[in-house]
């Protein structure tokens, strides 16, 4: 009789363990309305985008050349804006929730979709930062005679924080794939 309890008690917590775990990976599926939601980000970047490009034809005419580039970079910090929703709303879902299967044969699939991986992103993600802030920076010296030096200075040494924090991951993903390959890290 002691036996068979055991047996039921081992059995009841195999069910649990079992039911448990397919809890936790279904629950990887609360992220896909994350996902979903950056897709029409990206939409309302495509508006503000084209409101930009409106503003910038009715207006091109008046500008001189310094505040052309300013108008054109406020148009690649768009772009890369959209590049990176874009860029964390595919792999986020693919690392995180589902394979995008109507992709996998598809002329236009973009060569990193299925293989970037989280660290990879990151790379990615901080890459993207410091090339917008880069832009911001850029703008910032066309309005040079408008400038605030302390706003200027904290701006600088926000950008270079980010550039060192690129460093510092990718310096991280060196070691850690030295180390994986069973590589010395001396």
């Amino acid at each position: 009789m002691l036996k068979r309890f055991k047996g039921d008690i081992i059995s009841l917590r195999d069910d649990i363990e079992d039911y448990s775990e397919k809890l936790l990976y279904a629950g990887r599926w609360i992220l896909s309305p994350i996902y979903i939601i950056l897709v029409f980000v990206l939409f309302l970047i495509l508006c503000k985008f084209v409101m930009n490009v409106v503003d910038f034809v009715m207006i091109m005419s008046t500008l001189d050349y310094d505040e052309w580039i300013i108008q054109i970079l406020e148009l690649l910090d768009l772009s890369l804006l959209a590049n990176l929703v874009l860029l964390v709303a595919f792999s986020g879902y693919e690392n995180f929730v589902s394979k995008i299967d109507v992709a996998q044969d598809h002329v236009d699939r973009p060569s990193w979709m299925g293989s970037l991986d989280f660290s990879g992103l990151k790379l990615k993600i901080i890459g993207s930062i410091v090339a917008i802030s880069l832009v911001e920076l850029l703008q910032d010296f066309l309005h040079a005679g408008s400038l605030d030096p302390h706003m200027e200075f904290w701006r600088i040494a926000l950008h270079l924080t980010f550039v060192f924090t690129g460093l510092v991951f990718a310096g991280m993903e060196v070691l850690a794939d030295k180390r994986h390959e069973g590589g010395d890290l001396d």
